[in-house]
């Protein structure tokens, strides 16, 4: 086991994948990794499998916790952290099966390491051997901006009224809505109290303005709270063509790859023809 360390909350990698999944609730959105690894077989995997455990099993009664593994005996640099929460409007169905979806792919994109985070549409869950749980972080995650439609008074005014609402001090860790065709939605880690939820989406709010600007749509994701926009006038991001350009060359590559597993079985077999014919 090697010593503790502090989890990155900015992800050694992060990259977008659209529609990953089946469902959009399960669509990726970053993950992250700490950069140290256990070995397979310790004691310190056997917890990060009972808090991976213990996140799925919550997550069908409510759409958040926290939990601290340390069974009798364990040592502190065998100690594991995990958080999940799940979209406020989530059924207890839907967060169950985002949490389950999120360990899944944690298992693949982190082996063996001694943290990591992932961020789903639908989801979020992190564990760690070094305790984040009540600790305020304002670190950007990620930041995604849509394309510009330059400068148009209306449209910008709708957009900050959005932010504002979005921003209320209304003492919720989950809210949706806007003004007009601008609608978004914002949420809080809910191991932060309601000062620090508001401090962190008030930050998330103020970098989208400036770094979005005059962007159709953006998502501005801290490492405890994120808020996100979209113009419906002016762009829908529900990437409806990108996704059927995508299922088209999907569907394509099958069917050649499939023509062409045919060709090489016709191809034996009339070999084998051949050869029996010559054999007589």
């Amino acid at each position: 086991m090697l010593p503790q360390s502090l989890f990155l909350s900015f992800p050694l990698f992060s990259f977008i994948f659209f529609h990953q999944s089946t469902s959009a609730t399960d669509s990726f959105i970053y993950g992250g990794c700490s950069q140290l690894h256990f070995t397979p077989g310790t004691p310190y995997e056997l917890n990060v499998n009972s808090v991976f455990t213990s996140l799925v099993n919550s997550a069908s009664l409510t759409n958040f916790n926290t939990f601290k593994i340390s069974p009798s005996g364990s040592t502190q640099t065998n100690v594991i952290y995990g958080l999940f929460q799940c979209e406020g409007d989530l059924t207890n169905s839907n967060c169950k099966d985002c949490v389950a979806n999120s360990v899944s792919q944690l298992k693949t994109i982190c082996p063996s390491t001694t943290g990591g985070a992932i961020q789903l549409e639908g989801c979020f869950v992190k564990y760690d051997n070094t305790s984040f749980l009540g600790v305020e972080d304002k670190t950007v995650v990620l930041k995604r901006c849509g394309p510009s439609i330059g400068y148009n008074s209306d449209a910008l005014n709708r957009r900050d009224s959005a932010l504002a609402y979005l921003t209320a001090g209304n003492g919720q860790f989950f809210r949706g809505g806007g003004s007009g065709s601008v609608q978004g939605v914002a949420q809080c880690v809910q191991d932060l109290d309601v000062n620090e939820c508001q401090d962190c989406l008030l930050e998330a709010s103020g970098r989208l303005r400036s770094e979005c600007e005059t962007s159709t749509w953006g998502d501005m994701f801290l490492g405890k709270c994120y808020i996100r926009y979209v113009d419906r006038e002016h762009h829908s991001r529900s990437g409806a063509g990108d996704d059927e350009d995508v299922d088209k060359t999907l569907a394509l590559t099958i069917g050649v790859i499939t023509g062409v597993i045919l060709l090489i079985v016709f191809l034996s077999s009339l070999g084998k023809l051949f050869n029996k014919k010559g054999g007589k």
